[in-house]
């Protein structure tokens, strides 16, 4: 599910002074009634069309006119490429180029998320959960914990460095990189915490390649490097890209589908009673929270190659265009009382994780971890609650417009379920 959320273009209508990045449905409703596909300002003072309604979304993702090479197209208008977090060294993945080089550097990952290959992580992703929660069962019945820091975010990120072979010793350090680089900014220039965990994350990665060659494991990042090495399949540019992709979209955006699940959970106590009595239930909860709250509410950028028809309008050539994955997941056109959170419609189905040949790669991995870790959280603590009013929980993580998720949820855990 996702790239670096730090290129310029990104900073996009959210910036809008209507734009509440703990609740934007309200104004995604409003402009999306208005229409299908507006013309908005970006941060940088560029224009860009901005897709909204269901069915357009979803032909946009999947129109091979809109690229994903903004190189190309700053390259075209004869406009420098602005050098944003984290850097050139990292800005060559698979959500960041077109067909061909998409196709061979999916291809070169895709082994890693088949669902024979997800289905064998089952044992141990359960195991990291069960850990998880133990660790949870030790706090009191009314003690306040942080389920982002507990539990939301190691269950991802864990999965992820052993997917990938990073030894269990570095990952405290990589985590707080990762944390300090999509921690959000406000003004043109990002804080040293950023810029140091930019140039961290590079130097780490850089070395992770050189000790793989050394000595080889049975991971992700030794199929790359000798993919690479052995018929130059990848230059290391487009190594170290991958690695850093897929570490963010490997855990960031299912630390949010925990988290803002969760949330769902506890707002709507009926829905989460019947997970708890029934939990066959949860395949459905996964796919509904996602749709509900998306932890990616928007694509990464793409743009028009050529002039083309978006919801009865014509997107210029080389215009930005962006794409509201969460607005289009509430579009009442497409869904019956598209903004409640139901965990039973029956009119399934949602773009929160792509669509076209950037659907998420790690979807399978994603729907797992989420289904085990929702149902074995909310069983365990069948009594749990917020520790706050809903209104003063803050979506912080991330740029707060490629990524949303909760800087921190606190709950209660009430009294626990004990496992027999």
């Amino acid at each position: 599910m996702l790239t670096c959320p730090r290129h310029p273009a990104l900073h996009s209508w959210g910036d809008h002074d209507n734009y509440d990045r703990n609740n934007p449905f309200p104004l995604f409703a409003q402009v999306r009634a208005a229409a299908p596909v507006h013309e908005v300002r970006l941060a940088d003072g560029h224009p860009a069309w901005l897709v909204v309604g269901h069915d357009e979304a979803r032909a946009a993702l999947n129109d091979p006119r809109l690229s994903k090479d903004m190189h190309a197209a700053l390259a075209h208008s004869g406009e420098v490429v602005a050098e944003g977090l984290p850097g050139p060294a990292l800005a060559r993945h698979m959500l960041a180029v077109d067909a061909p080089d998409h196709t061979r550097l999916r291809r070169l990952a895709m082994p890693a998320f088949t669902k024979g290959r997800v289905a064998a992580l089952e044992p141990r992703i359960r195991s990291i959960v069960d850990d998880l929660l133990a660790d949870l069962q030790d706090c009191g019945a009314d003690e306040r914990v942080d389920l982002v820091a507990r539990f939301a975010f190691p269950l991802p990120f864990t999965v992820i460095c052993e997917l990938l072979g990073i030894p269990e010793e570095d990952r405290a350090d990589l985590g707080r990189w990762f944390a300090d680089l999509l921690a959000p900014f406000a003004g043109p220039q990002p804080p040293a915490a950023a810029v140091a965990a930019s140039d961290g994350i590079v130097g780490y990665l850089t070395a992770l390649l050189d000790r793989k060659r050394a000595a080889p494991g049975v991971d992700l990042v030794t199929d790359l490097v000798v993919a690479a090495d052995r018929d130059g399949a990848l230059t290391e540019q487009e190594m170290l890209s991958t690695i850093f992709q897929l570490v963010v979209a490997g855990h960031d955006t299912t630390t949010s589908l925990i988290g803002n699940g969760t949330v769902a959970l506890l707002r709507h106590p009926e829905q989460r009673d019947a997970l708890v009595a029934d939990p066959g239930l949860v395949p459905r909860v996964v796919e509904e929270c996602m749709r509900w709250d998306a932890p990616v509410p928007h694509s990464t950028f793409r743009y028009a190659t050529e002039e083309i028809p978006v919801g009865g309008i014509v997107v210029p050539a080389f215009a930005q265009v962006i794409v509201s994955l969460a607005a289009a997941n509430r579009d009442p056109e497409r869904y019956r009382d598209a903004e409640s959170f139901d965990i039973h419609r029956t009119d399934r189905g949602h773009l929160a994780l792509g669509h076209g040949i950037h659907h998420c790669l790690g979807a399978p991995l994603a729907r797992m971890e989420a289904r085990i870790a929702l149902s074995a959280l909310h069983s365990r603590f069948p009594a749990m609650r917020l520790a706050v009013e809903p209104e003063r929980l803050r979506w912080g993580h991330g740029d707060g417009l490629v990524l949303r998720g909760l800087s921190e949820l606190p709950v209660v855990l009430g009294p626990t379920r004990r496992r027999h």
